[in-house]
């Protein structure tokens, strides 16, 4: 299995709760889509070009003082289980990883891992460069991958039009190709059924939410990632303000939600919240999904100071660390589902109680 030791924090400095409303926004992260001059995208490319460009890359990455200390990891040359094991940590792509039949491994497939960056090579796109930060953090995360696309830019001719801006193998990113999101915990808002609302709010503003894991993921949890939906035409910094406007105001929203359910249902949220909080402190088999539904409960009862004595960063590290890939990292070898499904109830069980004596 891959040694993830050798990562820069573990690529996963983003879970440590650090950054404002924290407790609500679990990550901020901006995305910027990059293609090379002179060669096909990546979907038509042919081994040997996606080899070329993986090596162009790799000599630039070598060069650009922001990366220093990073990693590059051939994913192409990753078993099954350490691509998910990437995909889990948000370090790559289901369509880079290859997970499931209708995303075939490219040849040249790689990640760069370096401190809150990364960049993913030969996905849809030569370079995917990706900051993810702890928190809603959008103009710090934007100048962190902004000043990687420069330094990388003064040594790579990527492929630009005068009318267009930045070409993309999909046409939506055509222009900035930024994508930049935040993912964000709504309890409130969906127990107080508001959260249609709020939704279809970001998709008249020109905004999208998907799931934990982005385009093609289901929510669960009540975890959301809410980004921009199309670049062209629109300047990053308008889209950094509209989502810095948007987000905020959804921040707004889920905080008077919960006080809200405090005020009109404070018993009755409280039993719930405990009760999920129970069931992760005892339970001996859990699938993700229930995971993920008693994790939201446990945050939510933190957030509202119900639960005393359990941090953030606990919980932040539970929704990644308790999935399929990193359990089976954890016990050496790989499990069935209903091995997972222990090993997960375990790990929860285990992490729970190294602060179960301050709960209360």
């Amino acid at each position: 299995m891959i040694d993830l030791s050798l990562l820069p924090d573990g690529g996963v400095a983003w879970l440590d709760a650090s950054g404002r409303h924290a407790d609500v926004v679990l990550s901020t992260r901006v995305r910027l889509a990059r293609n090379l001059e002179g060669f096909a995208f990546t979907g038509r490319a042919r081994d040997g070009e996606r080899l070329r460009v993986l090596a162009q890359v790799d000599a630039a990455v070598h060069e650009a003082p922001p990366l220093a200390g990073s990693l590059t990891v051939r994913v192409d040359q990753l078993p099954a289980i350490d691509r998910l094991l990437l995909h889990e940590r948000h370090l790559v792509s289901k369509e880079l990883a290859a997970l499931g039949e209708a995303h075939p491994l490219h040849s040249g497939a790689a990640v760069v891992v370096g401190d809150r960056v990364s960049l993913m090579i030969n996905e849809e796109d030569h370079l995917r460069l990706q900051a993810m930060s702890s928190g809603f953090a959008l103009p710090e995360t934007f100048a962190r991958v902004r000043e990687v696309e420069r330094e990388l830019g003064a040594r790579l001719p990527f492929a630009f039009h005068p009318e267009f801006g930045f070409l993309t193998a999909c046409p939506t990113n055509v222009g900035t190709g930024m994508r930049a999101s935040v993912l964000i915990h709504l309890p409130g808002l969906v127990l107080t059924k508001e959260i249609g609302k709020v939704l279809a709010g970001l998709q008249q503003m020109g905004l999208t939410h998907r799931g934990l894991y982005g385009e093609g993921s289901e929510v669960v949890g009540n975890f959301f990632q809410i980004s921009n939906q199309t670049t062209l035409g629109r300047s990053e910094e308008d889209l950094m303000d509209q989502l810095l406007r948007v987000v905020g105001h959804v921040v707004e929203r889920e905080e008077e939600a919960r006080r809200v359910l405090l005020r009109d249902a404070g018993y009755i949220i409280e039993d719930k919240l405990w009760r999920a909080f129970g069931t992760l402190r005892y339970a001996r088999s859990l699938t993700f999904e229930e995971a993920m539904n008693f994790l939201s409960g446990v945050r939510l009862a933190v957030g509202l100071k119900l639960i005393r004595g359990l941090s953030v960063y606990t919980l932040n590290k539970l929704l990644i660390f308790s999935q399929a890939a990193h359990l089976a990292y954890a016990e050496g070898r790989p499990l069935s589902e209903s091995e997972t499904c222990q090993a997960r109830a375990r790990y929860v069980r285990h992490a729970l109680e190294t602060e179960a004596g301050s709960v209360g």
